[in-house]
């Protein structure tokens, strides 16, 4: 016997005093017990406070149920006709499930106690208990799995070496519609899609985004599709069962998971393959997800942040991306304006970084001269914001903005050369020309470390390339 009752979840989230409540109301709660008074008070205790319960009256019928499911937290009694609720506690810790497990019995001693910790159990009462008793443990095991969560979204973080970010800089008409732009949609639940060239900063606006949602407690989970291989970012976004394909030892949760209550990042997503791109439109439309390899649905309450820089329009005609995700992705759409577009920002951008990347790599702060000045603002940067961010780095770490940071391995020029190349828009094209040939040759051809070095993508890169040889 098995039955489910739920409430559904708010999209937003309050105010950090209000995180525990917001995560009940999002976790999923499995009772095991044979009486059916206690399996009655249980859900009319938890049924108001969490956002899915369900109950089961065996170990036999509770894993039918945890195979179908994902639970946040089982409380589970120890003495079960058929299988006891040590023994099936075992199993499901074998199986991979990593949940919270609160075990309930009316007889018990120290060696029961021992034997279910050693088990997987996370919390252990004994009945009769009271209702402060239940809530409590129960109040503890969802702060423990909300804990997870965000240290492993840390851990990630950490490993990807995030910077910490670089504020919306700019005041011209570009970049304030932009700045508007985003402070509208930061306070609805709709779906966001980011367009730009690579470089413009659709991550950073992502995050701003989700800094000024009522999610902004939550975790923000970013996720480069165009990194990661078609076979590996499935399991990366859904997760995968134990067994689900060779060198899957156990079980373990994706993204969407770790991104519950907050807010997921597809950084370039015209990079999923087919049959994610199928799968994303699912989760969607249903805001349930299923692990590589399982039958568990598991609700979902994230807000989805995608970005691009290519044309999604133009991929939907050439049938490599599907219209009716391109459609669910799009309800809003912002467009990040490449740097050549909003130069009036250059003088604010390269103050800012300057201000803020040299506490950051123990150096003096440059002072760039007006010549200097006058050049970043004529420049192209094909890499847009990127390109210039990396160049102030270079220059802090070099200590000034000249030849040798600009061009490796080229002599000193004398600030009359460069205040003649201000002079001369022109040649500004020859420049931007020696600077990239000079990186290609500091890194012996290598395209994709040369487009790292340079802040831009290897296909702008390229195109460059590309247009020299056809000139």
């Amino acid at each position: 016997m098995s039955t489910v009752t739920g409430v559904s979840s708010p999209d937003r989230t309050g105010s950090p005093t209000d995180r525990v409540a917001e995560g009940w109301q999002r976790s999923a709660v499995l009772i095991v017990d044979d009486e059916e008074g206690m399996r009655n008070f249980l859900v009319k205790t938890l049924k108001p406070r969490c956002g899915q319960v369900m109950v089961a009256d065996s170990a036999e019928a509770a894993d039918t149920l945890a195979r179908a499911h994902r639970f946040d937290l089982v409380i589970l009694d120890i003495t079960l006709p058929g299988k006891n609720g040590i023994t099936w506690l075992r199993e499901l810790r074998e199986q991979g499930y990593s949940g919270e497990v609160v075990l309930i019995t009316a007889f018990a001693d120290l060696e029961t106690a021992i034997e279910a910790l050693r088990a997987g159990a996370s919390d252990f009462i004994l009945k009769p208990f009271r209702l402060s008793q239940i809530l409590n443990a129960v109040k503890h095991s969802l702060e423990r799995s909300h804990l997870k969560r965000e240290n492993w979204v840390l851990r990630r973080t950490l490993r990807q070496r995030v910077q910490p970010l670089d504020s919306l800089v700019g005041e011209s008409p570009a970049m304030r519609a932009v700045r508007a732009a985003l402070q509208r949609a930061a306070g609805v639940a709709s779906t966001v899609l980011l367009t730009g060239e690579s470089g413009t900063g659709k991550e950073l606006a992502a995050r701003a985004l989700h800094a000024d949602s009522g999610r902004h407690a939550a975790p923000f989970v970013p996720v480069n599709c165009a990194t990661m291989s078609p076979e590996r970012i499935e399991t990366e976004l859904f997760g995968h069962a134990k067994g689900a394909f060779s060198g899957a030892t156990k079980s373990r949760d994706g993204l969407f998971y770790y991104a519950q209550g907050g807010t997921l990042f597809l950084d370039e997503v015209a990079e999923l393959p087919p049959r994610v791109q199928a799968a994303l439109l699912r989760v969607l439309d249903d805001r349930q997800i299923r692990p590589v390899g399982s039958e568990q649905q598991i609700s979902i309450d994230v807000r989805i942040i995608a970005a691009t820089n290519r044309d999604l329009a133009g991929e939907v005609s050439a049938g490599r991306f599907r219209k009716d995700l391109y459609y669910r992705l799009q309800v809003v759409e912002i467009a990040l304006p490449p740097l050549c577009e909003h130069k009036a920002d250059i003088p604010e951008l390269t103050e800012h970084f300057i201000r803020t990347l040299a506490p950051q790599l123990g150096v003096e702060p440059i002072r760039l001269s007006d010549p200097e000045m006058a050049y970043l603002c004529q420049y192209d940067w094909p890499g847009n914001v990127r390109e210039l961010r990396n160049l102030i780095e270079r220059s802090l770490i070099l200590g000034s903005l000249n030849v040798s940071a600009l061009y490796p391995g080229e002599a000193r020029r004398t600030e009359r050369e460069t205040e003649g190349a201000a002079e001369h828009p022109t040649d500004l094209h020859a420049l931007e020309k020696r600077h990239i040939l000079a990186v290609l040759d500091s890194v012996s051809g290598d395209k994709t470390r040369a487009a790292q070095l340079l802040g831009i993508s290897r296909r702008t890169l390229e195109r460059r390339c590309s247009e020299w040889l056809a000139g």
